[in-house]
């Protein structure tokens, strides 16, 4: 008990920018800025983690789900695990009045300020799914959390520069144009789906609070939501991911150059790759693979839209923290923004 009653005087939120700093060094920023280097002088960052140098994924099989699976998991468990941490902490350390004002009004700024949050973390939208889930439960606004959410794969700086390098620069450019608009405007379609009455429940009780939450515990709680979030995630999350490895086959049968620019393929590739989960960047290798394969740049540019953002895993993350209306006009303007850059490929010669 004293130990517990000493450790509950650390303000909260250093612990949190403690985790935050320290995680994303280690995980994210300090191997990332080395890979640079790697992307810079090899033109490559790595094999597609879809298929390697086949022009077709494995068949369905049990080997082909834990295949996946595997290469999967090595590429994002650190991740992952810092994701859980701070999703739990954003509900249990930090001062619940500083997220709800500023991610809690139903607005632009709120959807500003959660792109601008997410462009340091640079995680997979599995990863970020679990800290947007804590930033709803803290009561961040729909658009916010879904800017944070979509941001952090999306505007990730790493993956625009490794584009660059790996498949040229004028790639990177259709991904920030299409990516800002994309974080922006379906965040902003999230806050134009909340019904007036919820949003003025929100306003009046962010107005409401005037002092933060009592400090006795905070560290227990934390591991309690902690605990609580790995139980419910991590199970459903694993075996969608073994499913999607299986059916790899099914979502992307081949690549060859009879994958051409066709209005049909570009939005059979923008759907399953909105489906599909993939590990931070993985979208560069695949993309790649997929050209050298003879495939057109339009369904290669609509997988380079769509593979970050969400994903079914990420979807069954966050379910319960948005209504399922939302999520499917999330999918839905997902989907939407794969097609458009396909042909913006097509019309500008890529």
């Amino acid at each position: 008990m004293k130990l517990e009653g000493q450790a509950n005087r650390i303000p909260g939120w250093l612990v949190f920018l403690v985790i935050a700093v320290g995680g994303l060094f280690y995980v994210k920023w300090d191997p990332y800025f080395h890979r640079t280097f790697v992307a810079a002088s090899t033109h490559s960052i790595g094999k597609s983690i879809l298929m390697g140098s086949e022009a077709h994924p494995p068949a369905p099989s049990w080997e082909a789900a834990t295949g996946y699976a595997l290469a999967y998991g090595k590429a994002i468990w650190q991740a992952m695990v810092l994701g859980l941490l701070l999703g739990s902490a954003v509900q249990a350390l930090l001062p619940r009045r500083w997220i709800e004002r500023s991610l809690g009004k139903a607005g632009l700024g709120s959807v500003a300020r959660g792109a601008l949050l997410a462009i340091p973390g640079m995680m997979c939208t599995c990863c970020a799914a679990p800290v947007v889930v804590g930033l709803r439960k803290a009561n961040a606004s729909p658009g916010g959390a879904v800017a944070f959410w979509l941001g952090n794969s999306v505007l990730n700086p790493a993956t625009l520069i490794f584009m660059g390098f790996v498949l040229g620069w004028q790639w990177s450019a259709l991904r920030v144009v299409l990516g800002v608009l994309a974080v922006f405007g379906v965040a902003m379609l999230a806050n134009w789906m909340v019904s007036p009455g919820e949003a003025e429940a929100a306003n009046r009780e962010l107005e409401a609070l005037s002092t933060d939450e009592p400090a006795d515990g905070m560290f227990r709680r934390w591991l309690d939501i902690l605990w609580r979030m790995a139980v419910r995630l991590i199970p459903e999350y694993v075996v969608l991911v073994l499913l999607l490895g299986a059916a790899r086959a099914w979502l992307f049968p081949h690549a060859g150059p009879d994958i051409d620019n066709s209005l049909a393929w570009i939005i059979a590739f923008a759907v399953a790759g909105t489906l599909f989960v993939i590990p931070t960047a993985g979208e560069v290798p695949i993309v790649q693979a997929m050209l050298l394969l003879g495939v057109g740049a339009g369904p290669a540019a609509a997988l380079m839209m769509v593979l970050p953002p969400i994903s079914v895993p990420s979807l069954a993350i966050v379910s319960r923290s948005f209504h399922w209306r939302m999520l499917a006009a999330i999918t839905g303007a997902i989907v939407a923004f794969g097609i458009a850059a396909g042909l913006l490929a097509v019309l500008l010669g890529f």
